[in-house]
């Protein structure tokens, strides 16, 4: 029987996945529980794949098999789709509404998915769909939206707010704390648990 939680953090260069995985190692250190991570961030700053595992309480190494993740954060649509098979069944998945479209789909002329392609292609998944950006951008900077979208996940990690929040200010420049904070709480009213 599995006694860890497995979280998969996925993205694009530039959205702050591994800002997400490490606040979540902070709040684990809060609580003194056992973390373990690994990301994978090769192609990043050309705007390629970006992904962090973080394992809570977990027995073995920092890798997460396919099939196996308790939750699922998804910083993109395309993301969502392109790392779904790492959910187990039954997990969830919390999916930013963004829609990057990498350069190649405009050059091949076939016509880029919409946003309702590609939830079609993720039906029958337990999701959650969040604007973390405009979350983000309410709350004072679009840049928060990483902080958003983890407080949109925070229902389902199991860690208690108040840890989380702590990773949260360990983890951002002092300076926009306050933002962070805002953007984290109010990502994490848009999700009913």
């Amino acid at each position: 029987m599995k006694t860890g939680f497995d979280i998969m953090i996925v993205g694009i260069g530039g959205q702050g996945t591994i800002l997400a995985s490490n606040v979540l190692g902070e709040a684990c250190l809060v609580e003194g529980r056992s973390v373990r991570g690994a990301e994978t961030h090769g192609m990043a700053q050309r705007g390629g794949s970006v992904e962090s595992q973080i394992r809570i309480n977990c027995e073995f190494g920092p890798l997460i098999v396919p099939g196996t993740a308790d939750l699922l954060i998804a910083f993109d649509l395309l993301e969502a789709v392109r790392y779904r098979h790492f959910l187990k069944e039954g997990g969830e998945m919390i999916v930013n509404n963004q829609l990057v479209l990498p350069t190649s789909t405009f050059t091949s002329g076939q016509a880029p998915p919409t946003e309702n392609d590609i939830i079609g292609m993720l039906k029958g998944l337990k999701i959650s769909i969040v604007d973390a950006t405009a979350i983000a951008t309410a709350a004072g900077s679009p840049l928060a939206a990483n902080i958003a979208l983890l407080g949109a996940a925070s229902h389902s990690i199991p860690l208690g707010l108040e840890s989380l929040l702590e990773g949260v200010r360990r983890c951002v420049p002092k300076k926009t704390i306050p933002i962070n904070e805002k953007a984290f709480l109010d990502g994490r009213a848009a999700v009913n648990p």
